[in-house]
């Protein structure tokens, strides 16, 4: 099914909203489907990937962040199936990555990771899996497998830093190897193959906004390609990398833009287009995005507008907007398109 999900984050009943993707990328809204435990509540859920796709697009993982919880959802033609609720092996779970049957999630108030299967319908925990993170004060923004599910790869936004796994035929986590971002506050990031393009917030100061970029030199070893280089705008946070690698999407929550960088084959970036699409020029609420598994469109969440956004990636990496679709609370978090 082509759809995109959302969760609610809600405190006390979390929820995925799901839509229904058409051909021309509009949405469709299917409805709600609870998740069987809890999200934050807050507005604004400071994680790239609090829910995932498998890489076939059969089960979607949610982290909910208020009861300690990971959600196991079978994707059928009517929606999302709730299939298993499992506690997360730590505290405040906030971002999750799949690859194959394996799973991790960062658990962002313990700093730590912790593995699971996705064994018939069940996330049964690995054993001996849970990894702490550089120190306590982490405060981890996203984890996320590399393409050959060899190495996890986790940003430390508290210690400034990236930390790294090698992921062994077991599914236990080697490490971390954790090594200092060129940039204040490392936020988001995606894999283009063998290098990852990861945002810089700088804190939120105004006009700080940044990427860079990092290759994999072995599993769970990374060194840096591009050091940081400004998108002039506020607060970025999440990032979107093309399916053919060439092109990256980061969204600006301090004044509603998307800007874009092209991907050099060596993995090194420069900024393309300081906007390149927009919620709503100068407004917060930007927040997560996700492109759909054929390439075609681009999406991302405006909370304080309480809607998403559609764009179609052109052959050159030009948005060109599609129109935007009502249906999201002001908690909304996460995103994952098939």
């Amino acid at each position: 099914m082509k759809a995109i999900y959302l969760q609610t984050n809600d405190a006390e009943t979390n929820e995925v909203v799901a839509y229904r993707r058409g051909d021309d990328g509009a949405l469709t809204k299917l409805g709600a489907f609870e998740t069987g435990g809890r999200g934050t509540g807050k507005p604004h859920l400071p994680s790239q990937s609090s829910v995932a796709l498998s890489g076939d697009g059969a089960w979607l993982v949610v982290a909910n962040g208020g009861s300690d919880a990971l959600s196991l959802f079978a994707i059928e033609a009517d929606g999302p199936r709730l299939a298993d609720v499992v506690a997360s092996g730590g505290r405040t779970p906030t971002s999750v990555a799949v690859h194959g049957n394996l799973v991790y999630v960062a658990n962002n108030g313990d700093a730590s990771i912790s593995g699971f299967t996705i064994d018939g319908e069940k996330l049964t925990p690995v054993e001996g899996s849970t990894r702490a993170l550089s120190g306590e004060g982490a405060d981890p923004a996203q984890i996320s497998f590399s393409p050959d599910g060899r190495t996890l790869v986790v940003t430390e936004r508290g210690s400034n830093s990236i930390s790294a796994f090698a992921v062994d035929g077991r599914g236990l986590a080697d490490g971390p190897s954790t090594i200092a971002s060129t940039g204040r506050t490392p936020y988001g990031f995606d894999f283009s193959g063998d290098s990852v393009v990861v945002t810089e917030a700088f804190g939120g100061e105004k006009g700080k906004a940044a990427a860079s970029s990092y290759v994999l030199t072995a599993p769970g070893r990374l060194e840096p390609k591009t050091a940081s280089v400004a998108d002039t705008r506020s607060e970025v946070c999440w990032a979107a990398v093309t399916k053919d690698g060439r092109f990256a999407y980061v969204t600006n929550f301090g004044d509603g833009t998307i800007s874009s960088y092209a991907i050099a084959g060596d993995g090194s970036i420069e900024l393309r287009d300081a906007v390149a699409g927009s919620t709503g020029l100068g407004e917060k609420g930007i927040r997560d995005e996700s492109i759909t598994r054929d390439g075609r469109f681009l999406y991302a969440i405006d909370a304080d507008a309480g809607k998403v956004f559609a764009w179609t990636i052109g052959e050159d990496g030009a948005l060109a907007s599609i129109g935007a679709f009502e249906g999201v609370p002001e908690t909304v978090a996460g995103m994952a398109a098939s």
